[in-house]
């Protein structure tokens, strides 16, 4: 594997929106991602500064990103800090101080190639060096079964928790956890 995982700097911003309007455009990323293509190619220049900026450095999110030798980002994992008593991103209360990993992506050109586990290795190591941090989750659709199949190789498995798309009640989305080695 000739891909460098590491923390996103400030200066990326240009280079995670490419990475994130690439990621709309799968071919899953209907029941992938919570976002349109057009709703984030709508999104001003200042909102993917911030973006970058807020996930490069603090305790709150982290998003790691894995470089191929040429230069371009070629996968990417989100790991955001949910706070007990805050509501996530289904508008469902946290019960408790966990991690939760959103916007996961790797190219199709370096799939198959481990990148996905060096991605959640980085994100998972960061977020256990934090302070009252022993599990982490995420959210898988009911019909993206390859997503979940790459989880559970990781190490996620099903906790029993379920959680409805706004739009579509009929839709599951699928809380997969992960506890502190």
């Amino acid at each position: 594997m000739d891909y460098e995982v590491r923390p996103v700097r400030v200066d990326e911003w240009a280079a995670v929106k490419e990475l994130r309007l690439e990621a709309l455009r799968d071919p899953v990323a209907s029941i992938a991602f919570l976002e349109t293509y057009e709703e984030a190619l709508a999104r001003p220049d200042s909102f993917w500064q911030d973006r970058a900026a807020g996930a490069s450095h603090g305790t709150s999110a982290r998003q790691f990103v894995a470089q191929a030798p040429d230069g371009r980002l070629v996968g990417t994992v989100v790991m955001l800090v949910e706070e007990a008593g805050s509501v996530d991103y289904f508008g469902d209360p946290v019960e408790r101080r966990q991690g939760s990993v959103v916007g996961v992506y790797v190219s199709p050109e370096a799939r198959g190639s481990g990148l996905i586990r060096a991605l959640f290795d980085a994100a998972t190591e960061w977020v256990w060096s934090l302070e009252g941090l022993d599990r982490v989750r995420l959210y898988v659709h009911q019909d993206n079964g390859s997503a979940e199949a790459a989880y559970r190789r990781i190490g996620f498995a099903r906790s029993g928790g379920v959680a409805r798309l706004a739009g579509d009640p009929s839709v599951d989305e699928y809380e997969m956890e992960i506890k502190r080695p």
